[in-house]
């Protein structure tokens, strides 16, 4: 099978904000109970309680930013409830996620703890379904005010005289479903309260980020942002961001999934871009210039429960399946930089499409994982447009028959190097391309595949290298003709 790749390094796209590349933890199952958070007491090592093998797995891939404490937890969690002597601290019901007990000691100084040891910035996700305006005022003022108020003297006490410096703040979070089943202009109506008393405490401006819909539903956005601009069609409130979310969901199961699954899940996977485009199209009718940015705080697959774990903690193993679904959906991102501010995988560590696998003392690093690794390159980079022809492959959803192009990519310029990126998504076939890189001068590359011969492989905490990327030497030019394995994240990096 044969294709085309033309690199236009002239031709920028936008720069690729690093937070398109963020992550998302949340109070549920073992994300972060055993898998971030062991306790000062622990066995296992770790710093001030925090797993010391996540830290320094998490920093590798220098992580921008990381959203929290939820999720659906975020609209029945009480930041008052994480602060002070452990001891005092009280213990309460996830509503959400099984009834679990929550001990509350990993709250707020332990996750700004977290961010500051693994080099990202705090993104707080705000109580607007159970909470009120003066419960996250306060927090605000908690964390970012630098005067001497009772709140600050509060945080101070609690071992942060320094003001903690949050800039991103969610108001809600799935406003139309477990953040408080609002409809678009009630939530439109409760934003604007919230934001009125959302002030910015200390040196910190504050980045004030609405919930936007489940999915790519216009209807919700429009109707969002008519009500927030009003008949004059002017904000009569702060917000910077806008925050969908899309799950790409399943096909099988997480392990279990035929060839046709294979392409199902990863044609679903490419379905994110139609909501990116077609949400800041919306956008665009009421902010031209984009002075508000489109999110995607939730994103990544979504399979049947695990037998034999609770359905209700949403483990998932992590498969090569996955990877390519992490890798199209950065590769995404990295050609609609300017469309998109900020993205959120989900989640972690030990939920969903989780970089992370912890149990008792051991770590493993997913596919998923190998992908952030691999792509971080791409952060702050410059994205410039690249024309692929590519041949399709057909599969089969039901009786229904679907097509999509095998191969897909981005690329990125930062300081003098290259960076290009591709998946070829044909689960037997290696695809054959013709690269261009006009006005381009030979010389080597660097090169990085992460592929295997079984589409269904999986690391193992006894077998942790069974996907890993490989690394070698190739000799390239303006022209240069290139095989892609089948099944296949590539990464080809090379100074101009």
């Amino acid at each position: 099978m044969q294709a085309k790749i033309t690199v236009l390094p002239s031709e920028t796209i936008a720069t690729i904000n690093p937070n398109l590349y963020g992550h998302f933890a949340e109070h549920l199952g073992t994300c972060i109970n055993q898998g971030v958070w062991v306790g000062e007491d622990s066995k296992i090592p770790n710093i001030a309680g925090l797993r010391d093998d996540i830290i320094q797995a998490f920093r590798k891939i220098a992580p921008p930013v990381i959203r929290w404490p939820g999720g659906c937890y975020a609209d029945d969690y009480h930041w008052q409830n994480g602060i002070g002597p452990k001891r005092d601290r009280p213990k309460t019901v996830n509503v959400w996620w099984g009834q679990t007990i929550e001990d509350n000691h990993f709250g707020t100084h332990e996750f700004l703890n977290f961010c500051r040891l693994i080099g990202a910035q705090p993104y707080l996700a705000g109580n607007v379904g159970s909470g009120s305006v003066r419960e996250m005022r306060d927090w605000v003022e908690y964390c970012n005010y630098d005067k001497p108020c009772t709140l600050a003297m509060q945080r101070s006490a609690n071992g942060s005289p320094m003001p903690l410096g949050v800039k991103y703040w969610g108001v809600g979070n799935e406003a139309w479903g477990c953040g408080g089943n609002f409809c678009p202009e009630d939530y439109a109506a409760e934003y604007k309260r919230y934001a009125t008393y959302l002030r910015d405490f200390g040196n910190t401006p504050l980045y004030l980020i609405a919930c936007g819909p489940d999915g790519n539903k216009a209807d919700w956005t429009r109707r969002f942002f008519k009500k927030l601009a009003g008949a004059d069609q002017r904000f009569g409130c702060r917000i910077h961001g806008f925050a969908a979310h899309y799950y790409c969901g399943t096909a099988g199961t997480a392990t279990e999934y035929s060839t046709d699954q294979w392409y199902e899940l990863l044609h679903k996977a490419v379905g994110v871009e139609q909501l990116i485009v077609e949400q800041r199209a919306i956008m665009d009718e009421f902010d031209p210039q984009r002075k508000i940015g489109l999110i995607l705080d939730e994103w990544g697959t979504w399979h049947p429960p695990t037998p034999g774990r609770n359905p209700n903690h949403l483990w998932q193993q992590n498969t090569l399946r996955d990877a390519l679904v992490a890798a199209i959906t950065l590769d995404t991102f990295n050609r609609n930089a300017d469309k998109l501010v900020m993205a959120n995988i989900a989640q972690a560590v030990n939920v969903l499409q989780a970089l992370f696998l912890t149990e008792e003392e051991k770590l493993v690093l997913t596919p998923t994982y190998h992908v952030f690794d691999m792509y971080q390159v791409h952060q702050g980079g410059r994205g410039v447009r690249t024309e692929i022809e590519s041949p399709t492959v057909s599969f089969a959803v039901g009786e229904e028959k679907r097509t999509m192009p095998t191969l897909a990519g981005s690329a990125s310029i930062k300081g003098s190097m290259l960076t290009i990126t591709f998946t070829n998504v044909h689960a037997r076939i290696p695809i054959e391309a013709e690269i261009k890189l006009p006005a381009f001068s030979a010389r080597d590359a660097e090169l990085t595949v992460l592929t295997h011969a079984d589409l269904h492989a999986y690391n193992l905490f006894d077998e942790p290298e069974v996907l890993s990327p490989a690394r070698s030497i190739i000799h390239i030019g303006a022209d240069t003709r290139m095989t892609f394995s089948p099944a296949s994240v590539t990464v080809i990096r090379m100074k101009l």
